[in-house]
């Protein structure tokens, strides 16, 4: 399996609490979002997005698809989610199972498994310690055009990483997707 982050990230590389995306969905973005979902077979979360995550799609129904995008929280439900947290006792939504130890070694596990890509949004704690192991194979940086200002980076004044761009994908909005691989030294 390939793993895959999407990140909603403004041009002065705030990913905080993107409360700032709405005003940007339409029909194409939708598209994009249900396409990347169906390419998927598995979900990977750090504890803070899960807890994100758990009240907008625990009881999410057909009914709550929006146009154009039916079979969207079924197939989210349906996902395997697994969820690297040291303080979750249980996990609530359908088909989550946590990662509580050695999550590096359990990832590793995980994409030896046949099948789609495994899926990472946000979770920007969780994303520094796959970039640590080199365990991203592809990043998709959705980039809003706006300057938030305050709030988390998506780096670390750790991160290091050379990308190179696969794939651009401008949305009608000005949200530009860029699509990177890592590049691996020799």
């Amino acid at each position: 399996m390939k793993l895959v982050v999407t990140e909603y990230i403004s041009l002065d590389g705030v990913v905080e609490n993107p409360l700032w995306i709405g005003p940007y969905f339409n029909d194409e973005f939708l598209k994009f979002k249900f396409d990347e979902l169906f390419a998927g077979d598995a979900l990977l979360m750090g504890r803070a997005t899960y807890d994100y995550f758990v009240p907008v799609w625990i009881n999410a129904t057909p009914a709550d698809d929006a146009p154009g995008q039916e079979g969207f929280a079924d197939r989210i439900t349906q996902l395997p989610k697994y969820v690297v947290s040291t303080t979750i006792q249980t996990a609530e939504w359908n088909n989550s199972h946590i990662f509580r130890a050695n999550e590096v070694d359990e990832i590793k596990r995980l994409k030896q498994q046949p099948g789609g890509d495994i899926l990472v949004a946000g979770s920007g704690t969780l994303l520094q310690t796959l970039m640590a192991h080199d365990l991203v194979d592809e990043y998709r940086f959705l980039v809003y055009p706006l300057v938030v200002g305050a709030g988390k980076r998506l780096f670390s004044e750790q991160s290091k990483a050379t990308l190179r761009l696969i794939e651009t994908k401008p949305f009608s909005t000005g949200v530009v997707a860029l699509t990177y691989v890592p590049v691996h030294s020799e």
